[in-house]
């Protein structure tokens, strides 16, 4: 009896830190000025959303603002996958009034990354759509930050709340010119872009929750170091097979910055190059002026 006891006991005390634990790193995230905390706080109300990977990032937020006269906010994220991206836009549109225009970068519709899914879970509590995925798509974590409330603050997302605690997130683009490495090894790199069929019906499910919300959709491809978009020759499939699927066309800019300080990598602009992009943009309409 006497170590039934000790069970209960330790049990009670698992149960209580777990709480108080979650509770705090909660406050946190709740603290935090990373976007999807100030999503969720009601803090993101825009005129232009942004919706991409990585790549997405290329969307620079206080140069749009500063052209446009509009607010923004990015979606975007390091390996975003269509399917959160869908998740996410669902929120966004439930907690605020429309924005006017949505841009989205259809390269991030080549992956599916449940491990970034995951660890999105420390934002379930605010999102009944984000939790039932969680729990119909990806049970363990589903279940598990159920259970534990700490097990859902162990993640990437989470650290990039901590370091967004007491500043924006907004400025969070490569101010890097590509190095010479990377310049002479481009000749080394097999790159491959594809979208399955998934992907293709979660993006028009993506665009549809966007034009009934009666928000005007604009698909892009943004730039790609210009010898590595040479290597990547199954691009123009990917974006043929997107608008067959959406019916709509895809503004391609894979080529369209050609001057290598604009680029931080093969894949990203920097701050430089993402200016001349917007710009781009802004002078086809795209962006309004």
């Amino acid at each position: 009896m006497k170590k039934l006891y000790w069970i209960f006991a330790l049990l009670l005390l698992f149960f209580v830190g777990d709480r108080i634990g979650g509770y705090l790193l909660h406050q946190l995230t709740v603290k935090s000025q990373f976007r999807y905390s100030r999503m969720y706080q009601g803090k993101a109300a825009s005129d232009i959303l942004l919706i991409g990977n990585s790549r997405g990032l290329t969307f620079y937020q206080p140069y749009i603002e500063e052209i446009t006269g509009k607010k923004t906010f990015n979606l975007s994220y390091n390996g975003m996958p269509i399917n959160l991206a869908k998740l996410l836009v669902q929120d966004y549109l439930a907690l605020y009034e429309k924005p006017a225009l949505a841009i989205i970068d259809v390269t991030m519709c080549d992956r599916l990354n449940e491990p970034l899914i995951s660890g999105f879970s420390l934002y379930s509590p605010y999102s009944e759509n984000l939790s039932k995925y969680l729990i119909d798509s990806l049970p363990t974590t589903g279940y598990a930050g159920l259970l534990s409330h700490l097990y859902r603050y162990n993640s990437e997302v989470f650290q990039r709340s901590l370091f967004y605690l007491n500043k924006s997130d907004e400025d969070w683009l490569l101010d890097r010119t590509i190095n010479e490495h990377l310049i002479q090894d481009v000749g080394n790199q097999e790159p491959k872009i594809d979208v399955m069929p998934f992907e293709l019906a979660e993006l028009q499910a993506t665009i549809n929750l966007l034009e009934a919300a009666g928000v005007k959709v604009q698909l892009v491809i943004s730039p790609y170091y210009p010898p590595y978009v040479d290597r990547l020759t199954n691009l123009p499939v990917m974006k043929a097979k997107i608008e067959k699927a959406t019916g709509k066309k895809v503004k391609d800019y894979a080529k369209g910055i050609t001057d290598v300080k604009a680029f931080g990598d093969y894949q990203h602009l920097n701050k430089y190059g993402s200016k001349r992009y917007l710009d781009q943009l802004q002078q086809d309409g795209i962006l309004p002026k």
